[in-house]
């Protein structure tokens, strides 16, 4: 790659909202300005946009070809990736086919999971409208081993590795004599769950496992309410960033992460960096992050694997979470990238 780079970035996912796309992408920004180069965020931010139907804090650009072709050929930008396959990034890969324009893209999320436990839909379909999306790409980027050998068995081309990083002088391990507030008085062991409450993280499986100590839950959602009526016992404390955050991992016992459809889990190395062991189901994401017995526990009976994770040391869990790097993770992404030649926009 050159010294410096023009890099557009079209994401459907920004802020305000609070998940592990918008994260990656902010951190990964960072990252790009701190090594010199010149990264755009082209958001919904910029366009009409009207609530996604049950994700409301997510906004949908209205007719967005327009503005965001005009946005990229001012630009002109040395590289252009797509993270999101919502209408920025059809937008965008319509903009790219158009004009001849090499791009890469992101598989960040399960749609197909997702759209099949809200609405029903066959995955086939779902995934036959990806495997179509990303194929126009020079490269589909992807988080994990595991997700990279599902996508490839269902014939995605071109696929490139781009791991994740923790930020771990933010999330570090702390004195629990020192507990932040919320959790200092509650019965332990505290089982903790950091995340969005929608019924594609699978909380329900956490929930109502019959633990001892206490159950503590970070995170806001479509569910919010309905799991909190429905679980009284368990401590729900909403959303939390930054500093309040990281304490509150680092008084937990264990962390327990109860998805079966995320491609990786950046709370996971939130946890381990905090010194706090994982429970996890054995799939794609954890599985790929977790060494048994080393920083966390796989299981299908996901009480069995809390019983083992919550017995591992916790300097082993921060041993696990400084092997990843924003610094690393942010090469690969650049490796990644297809550079557009400069006669195409002239």
């Amino acid at each position: 790659m050159t010294a410096s780079l023009n890099i557009a970035i079209v994401t459907d996912a920004w802020a305000p909202q609070t998940n592990g796309v918008v994260r990656t992408i902010g951190r990964t920004m960072d990252e790009l300005i701190a090594a010199g180069h010149r990264p755009t965020i082209i958001s919904p931010q910029s366009f009409r946009s009207l609530p996604c139907p049950t994700y409301p804090e997510i906004r949908l650009s209205l007719f967005p070809y327009r503005r965001l072709a005009a946005r990229l050929d001012a630009l002109q930008p040395n590289a252009i990736h797509i993270a999101t396959e919502g209408p920025l990034g059809l937008a965008a890969r319509r903009y790219c086919l158009r004009r001849g324009l090499p791009f890469t893209t992101a598989y960040h999320t399960r749609f197909p999971e997702y759209i099949a436990a809200r609405f029903g839909l066959p995955l086939r379909w779902s995934y036959a409208w990806l495997r179509r999306f990303h194929a126009a790409a020079q490269a589909t980027m992807v988080a994990t081993p595991s997700i990279e050998a599902d996508l490839k068995a269902r014939g995605f081309l071109h696929i490139k590795r781009w791991s994740r990083g923790v930020d771990t002088r933010l999330f570090r391990p702390r004195l629990l004599a020192n507990a932040a507030p919320p959790l200092a008085d509650l019965p332990r062991p505290i089982h903790l769950y950091v995340g969005r409450l929608a019924i594609e993280k699978n909380i329900e499986a956490f929930l109502a496992l019959d633990l001892p100590g206490s159950k503590v839950v970070i995170g806001d959602g479509p569910l919010h309410q309905d799991l909190k009526s429905r679980f009284p016992a368990a401590r729900f404390l909403g959303q939390k960033v930054g500093e309040d955050l990281a304490e509150l991992y680092a008084a937990a016992d264990v962390f327990v992460f109860p998805s079966l459809t995320d491609t990786f889990g950046l709370v996971i190395l939130e946890a381990l960096a905090s010194g706090v062991p994982v429970a996890a189901f054995p799939v794609a994401g954890p599985k790929d992050i977790l060494q048994e017995g080393i920083s966390g526990a796989l299981d299908r009976d996901l009480g069995a694997a809390i019983a083992r994770a919550i017995k591992i040391p916790r300097s082993q869990c921060r041993q696990a979470a400084e092997r990843f790097s924003w610094r690393a993770a942010t090469e690969q992404f650049l490796s990644n990238l297809v550079l557009i030649p400069v006669r195409l926009f002239t």
